[in-house]
């Protein structure tokens, strides 16, 4: 060609090529890491870290500011302002402290080995948090450290001030207690080390590699906090070490993990950090974080209501009273929204975590060394939180991930025979009630990912809902876990019946109509703790209800929470506790009294028991359903309602923009599915309930290409709460108060029409959702009116059933009922010792046996308390300390009796002077929740009640830190008569420094004295 022409085409090029630029440039999805904050949930009870993590990330590496407490579990808390190091695993949200493993932290000067030494304060100013990226400054040292990763490997970037002695420390005994521990010199640039520890999970392995940018020039190894001289390699429970550089300016170290060995984790590193180029890493973690957010795309938002009125008190969402004025609402109102969004889909995306090496080998729950062949091993999964929400919402954007946990799951019941319940680490901790990996399986599989092995994956189901532990024997036996066979009682039998509903749609999904019968029979247990005299969920003893009872007391027949928060827990069968209530009015009536009652929690004081809107307590996973069972009653509106409060009040852009524990991403997972509109009160069904889309447009990128779109155009006007008014599907009009799965999966374009009032004729003509037990009702077990099991005097005997049509057959002596046995028809005097037993019969089904043994106190002995018992450990209460009924090891189960903050002193009169042999106390330990034995037990006798001698005093055999959980017999002999003895059990004190929950009060339980 003519250079002439060349020239002239040059300008025509240029314009080309900035053209193509520009369409790249604006194809490029758009950043919503700009739009996270890790911030949030690092302060309150959030339980949150601001570090450096990608996407379900092996690797969490996070500063470190609190090595204890209930608000230390991850390790960081925004409040904090001593920085410890920089470790390289940690939980997200849990409720118990684990993790933080391989601590470094650059220091200058002299090396240190204790954390109280080489710690330094940090400003929060200084600290900048970004999806795959952290940084800070060490105010001590004057170092600046930044952190990124990728899914294996962690990376530092230390910046030092000008020195000859810039150092980094390395502590293998950071936090948790050692079981094992060694670190080894490679060369000048590398080192490599183990660590076993026990925590929350009782046997971690933590194999780490380690490379650095530059050679250091000397070394030091500790073994017990004393250098080592010449040592390249040390080995014991307490290992750190230094190296050493000579004023670096700037030293990178990567650093690999693995469960398996260190080749692995040099494995890993290799493969995943190949050179020292931080920024690479930054920013392909980003990139990572870009792609993932980007599953859910979002524009607009409604303002929150405080943050609005902080910020513009005159801003009119409308214009005026009419929509077609509508104003913009200000930007700051959107962003703040967004990142509220944008975070909580951040936080579903930090657990559960990769736990296979590069090449696919882990560690399993048998302890051995497996591998993965064609998925990814997972742990970390807190599945009694993340079963309601983040689960159903990775059915929707990470369905690949999703079949990988369930083969992650499979593989850990071939290793250990067991579905997981909360593994962490290669370790089941059995933490939390249920067996939650049942839904998460049953739900995937019926919304079309089953690339797995169903038969084996339902004779898993089978094996975990039918062994015996945790009171599933009590269930199986007795139709609901009785309070005397296991605490927490009535939240098991409700958790357990909704597991069983899962297996039963497992059974119909598969053919299997045996065990689908047998299986949605198991699903109405939930009847069975039901209470129809005051329409709440109670707990079962000695075939009456547990008393004394108020539906605010948190007590052990709950897990965290109380009647309240427990008797809306019926996911799998609204319609069926709708009509126990009383029908659709006095079901609203009662959720009505749930969001409003003033009654305060009583009972044991729960942290876990936060974010309350009455009895709701957003805080904690049981209540998270509860606002979207209005679509089942007349008036869904209190739906939309009631979840524009929760999200406008309960989540914010702040530290402690949490309302309770993360929960390794269910508290975020809740407030991503609320804010789209959609939520799955039952996961295992189809329906996605109808609530309240936060958001103009909210775009969901399915992996297969297609989209979900929804539109709520009026989202950002609302000044506060704002109302359906009309629906679109595909353009067409839509009257449900759900949407199934299938309409979202295929894709589709879903509008909601929302404005400022309830629109009655609009939601009247609603089609309401469906949760109801059809097939195999089974018939409630009758229950006594009394259950207390002693008495003075004779009394009259009760026995009711839920059915009133139901008649009920009983035995007074112990032997099973029939139909042949006696037909109640009227109440019957009890004056001896009696076994009651009952059944209930209707149509020609049968309950379950109701037992009650009612015993006749001796009467020689009357029972003065000087201290008064605890109202939360009262067992039976004023006559518990003589009324002959023993407690079992496991102090939750009743019949022992707390005392705290006092000594027990407690005076029988044997009403006459006698002769007496001996006297005993008998008291339990459990050190880890608090009971002591008491430090001596003295015994007094007296002649007329006023003037006591003492007799003997018998101190403790066993110690405070003998953690095994014990009875303890303190038998004093008397030998001479007397009429009245006084016994004082001398508390122990505060709970030694050694203990986490020092300096509290100790508790004394005891169940019995005994004189002879």
């Amino acid at each position: 060609m003519h250079l002439n022409k060349l020239r002239l085409l040059k300008p025509l090029f240029l314009l080309l090529a900035l053209s193509y630029i520009t369409n790249v440039s604006a194809q490029k999805k758009k950043d919503y890491t700009l739009l996270v904050n890790p911030f949030i949930g690092t302060g309150g009870h959030g339980h949150t870290y601001p570090g450096a993590v990608v996407p379900f990330g092996m690797v969490q590496l996070s500063p470190d500011t609190r090595l204890e407490g209930w608000d230390g579990c991850s390790g960081y808390h925004y409040t904090d302002t001593v920085v410890y190091g920089f470790s390289h695993t940690h939980l997200s949200g849990t409720g118990v402290a684990d993790y933080c493993d391989v601590l470094f932290m650059p220091t200058t000067g002299e090396p240190k080995f204790l954390n109280t030494e080489y710690s330094s304060g940090f400003k929060k100013k200084n600290e900048i948090a970004t999806p795959g990226y952290y940084k800070t400054v060490l105010d001590k040292y004057g170092v600046i450290a930044e952190l990124t990763a990728t899914t294996r490997v962690g990376v530092h970037r230390y910046t030092f001030p000008s020195t000859p002695e810039a150092n980094i420390i390395i502590d293998l005994k950071h936090r948790d207690e050692v079981l094992d521990s060694w670190i080894e010199v490679v060369n000048d640039h590398e080192i490599r080390g183990f660590r076993q520890s026990k925590s929350w999970a009782q046997n971690q392995y933590v194999y780490f590699y380690a490379k650095f940018s530059k050679p250091f020039k000397t070394y030091g190894i500790a073994l017990n906090d004393v250098l080592q001289t010449d040592k390249q390699k040390a080995e014991g429970k307490n290992v750190k070490m230094f190296i050493q550089f000579d004023d670096p300016k700037e030293v990178i170290a990567k650093v690999g993990i693995s469960s398996v060995s260190a080749e692995g984790a040099l494995k890993n590193l290799d493969a995943e950090v190949s050179d020292f180029d931080f920024k690479t890493v930054q920013k392909a973690a980003k990139t990572e974080w870009m792609n993932a957010l980007a599953k859910i795309e979002v524009e607009g938002g409604a303002p929150s209501i405080q943050t609005q009125q902080q910020q513009n008190a005159t801003y009119n969402p409308y214009g005026s009273n009419t929509r077609t004025k509508r104003q913009t609402p200000p930007v700051d109102y959107v962003k703040q929204k967004q990142t509220i969004f944008y975070t909580a889909l951040y936080h579903t995306m930090l657990a559960p975590n990769v736990y296979n090496d590069v090449d696919g080998q882990y560690r399993g729950m048998d302890q051995k060394v497996h591998t993965a062949e064609d998925f990814n091993y997972y742990t970390v999964f807190s599945l009694w939180d993340t079963f309601r929400a983040e689960h159903p919402l990775f059915t929707l954007i990470d369905r690949k991930r999703t079949l990988d946990f369930i083969k992650s799951f499979l593989a850990m019941y071939d290793q250990g025979g067991l579905l997981p319940i909360w593994p962490l680490a290669s370790n089941e901790t059995y933490c939390m009630i249920g067996n939650h990996a049942i839904p998460v399986i049953v739900d995937a599989y019926a919304k079309g990912i089953r690339d797995f092995d169903a038969e084996k994956a339902f004779t898993a189901m089978k094996a975990a809902v039918n062994r015996n532990q945790f009171g599933l024997d009590s269930y199986r036996k007795n139709g609901a876990v009785l309070v005397d066979d296991e605490h927490e009682s009535v939240s098991k039998t409700l958790e357990y019946a909704y597991d069983d509903w899962c297996i039963a749609q497992m059974a119909k999904m598969m053919n299997k109509e045996a065990d689908y019968h047998q299986f949605i029979q198991r699903a109405q247990y939930w009847k069975n703790v039901y209470n129809n005299q005051n329409g709440f969920m109670q707990g079962r003893t000695n075939g009456g209800w547990f008393e004394p009872f108020k539906a605010t007391d948190v007590n052990n027949n709950y897990t965290e929470g109380n009647s309240w928060q427990y008797s809306f827990l019926v996911p799998q069968d609204v319609e069926g506790l709708m009509n126990r209530m009383g029908g659709k009015e006095a079901f609203e009536s009662k959720l009505d009294e749930l969001f409003t009652t003033a009654d305060q929690i009583t009972g044991r004081k729960q942290d876990d028991i936060s974010g309350l809107i009455g009895q709701y307590a957003h805080g904690n996973e049981p209540s998270h359903h509860m606002a979207y069972l209005y679509n089942f009653t007349d008036d869904p509106s209190k739906t939309q309602r009631y979840l524009g409060r929760i999200m406008n009040e309960l989540y914010s852009n702040n530290p402690d923009g949490l309302a309770g524990n993360e929960d390794c991403g269910q508290m975020s997972a809740w407030y991503v599915m609320s804010s789209l509109g959609l939520y799955n009160i039952a996961p295992g069904q189809q329906q996605f309930q109808i609530g309240l889309p936060q958001f103009d447009k909210a775009v969901i990128n399915f992996e297969n290409g297609k989209k979900f779109t929804i539109i709520n155009t009026s989202a950002g006007m609302s000044r506060g709460n704002f109302y359906l008014q009309g629906m679109n599907l595909g353009k067409s009009p839509y009257n449900k108060l759900y949407i199934n799965y299938d309409d979202i999966a295929k894709g589709n374009e879903f509008e909601i029409f929302t404005g400022r009032l309830p629109n009655k004729l609009f939601i009247q003509d609603l089609e309401h959702p469906t949760s109801k037990i059809i097939d195999d009702q089974i018939v409630s077990n009758p229950y006594f009116t009394v259950s207390s099991k002693i008495f003075y005097q004779p009394f009259s005997l009760e026995i009711k059933c839920a059915e009133s049509d139901a008649k009920i057959y009983y035995t007074l002596d112990g032997s099973t009922p029939t139909i042949s046995s006696t037909l109640y028809n009227k109440p019957f005097l009890i004056s001896s010792t009696t076994n009651i037993k009952a059944i209930a019969v209707k149509n020609g089904k049968t309950s379950f046996v109701n037992s009650g043994t009612f015993s006749k106190m001796r009467d020689d002995l009357k029972l003065k308390l000087n201290t008064h018992y605890l109202s939360n450990y009262a067992a039976e209460g004023d006559i518990s300390l003589i009324d002959g009924l023993r407690g079992k090891t496991d102090w939750r189960l009743g019949n022992w009796q707390g005392y705290q903050g006092s000594d027990l002193d407690a005076v029988i009169d044997l009403q006459n002077k006698k002769y007496v042999k001996q006297v005993t106390l008998s008291t339990l330990q459990d050190t880890r929740a608090w009971i002591i034995f008491p430090k001596a037990v003295q015994v007094l006798i007296s002649d007329d009640g006023k003037n006591f001698k003492p007799v003997a005093t018998v101190n403790t055999k066993v110690k405070a830190d003998d953690l095994t959980v014990q009875t303890q017999n303190f038998s004093v002999p008397i030998g001479i008569s007397t009429r009245y003895i006084k016994v004082v059990a001398k508390q122990y004190g505060p709970l030694p420094d050694w203990h986490e929950s020092k300096g509290n009060p100790s508790y004394i339980f005891a169940d019995e004295i005994i004189v002879e």
